[in-house]
Order: C-alpha cells, then structure tokens, then sequence
C-alpha cells in the first residue's frame, strides 16, 4: 500500500505498518500550539506530483493531499496537513491523482480524503481524470469525505 501524503500517520492505527510504503515531500518537526511535537517522517521523500515508483506498483493507495491553500507561515494547520499553492492548486491535484493512478494496479483501489474547509469537493473532483465509484461524507459541520476509486481493466470512466 501507498500513502504519497503521510503527514504524520494521523489515521493509522499502527504509524509503522511495513505493509504501508509512507512517502511525502516534507520531512519535518514542529511543536505545536498545544506543546506536542508533532513529525513529518517518511519512508520516502517524494512529491506526490511526480512518483518515482514504477507502473502498476501498488494494489492500494490512499491519497490524503493538503487541503488548504489559505494559511500564515506560523500556521499549526499549515505544519500539521502541508498547503496546496494558491496559484497551481487545481494542476498540483489533477496531477498529483494522475500519478496515484499511475501506479496503482490495475482491480486496485484508491482511497481519496478531503477536507472540505477551504475548497469544494465539487471543485477537486473536477480535476481529476476517472469518476468516483462511492463515497462517504462524515458530517454536514465536519466536511471530510472518503471516497473509493477502482481501476478496472477496462481503464477508467467519467461520468
């Protein structure tokens, strides 16, 4: 499995996992405002926009990228989740999920996360290539979907 946006292993059980291959582009340390230390400590440095696995490497991957593109250089949100740029935020996504695509398998399963605090779902789903094939939205207040994607032999469909 690949996660090419660990952050800090926030939703894993076990943060060391060896069936999980963690990479991100950071590799970083901070205290944050409430005294932990939080880290950023991959297997793998890599940018998610550009992979350097082979095709077809993985049967599933989770893609969890930063979801903010508004936050100060101080921002505990900003060190804790990464931030997209303001700028190329849509082709850095559409990218990115191309290349998660890319080496996932083919009958594999990608698993999409998104914070919707800054940026409408609506709004990513529309950069990337391949439709959903389900997904689940925790609460109206909390805004942070799951959604499933399959590469079937076939490729993949739009809707």
């Amino acid at each position: 499995m690949l996660d090419p946006c660990c952050g800090g292993r926030m939703f894993y059980y076990d943060k060391t996992d060896p069936r999980v291959l963690f990479a991100d582009i950071r590799q970083e340390k901070h205290i944050l405002c409430d005294g932990r230390i939080f880290t950023v400590s991959p297997d793998t440095i890599a940018d998610f926009r550009a992979l350097p696995y082979a095709d077809e490497t993985f049967y599933l991957i989770v893609f969890d990228p930063p979801h903010l593109k508004i936050c100060g250089p101080q921002s505990w949100q900003g060190k804790k989740y990464g931030k997209l740029s303001r700028d190329t935020w849509r082709d850095d996504l559409a990218k990115g999920f191309d290349e998660c695509w890319r080496v996932l398998r083919t009958n594999g399963t990608l698993i999409f996360k998104w914070a919707e605090t800054q940026i409408p779902l609506r709004e990513i789903l529309s950069c990337f290539s391949v439709s959903p094939l389900f997904g689940h939205t925790t609460t109206h207040n909390l805004k942070t979907h799951w959604i499933v994607f399959y590469k079937t032999v076939s490729g993949a469909w739009r809707l």
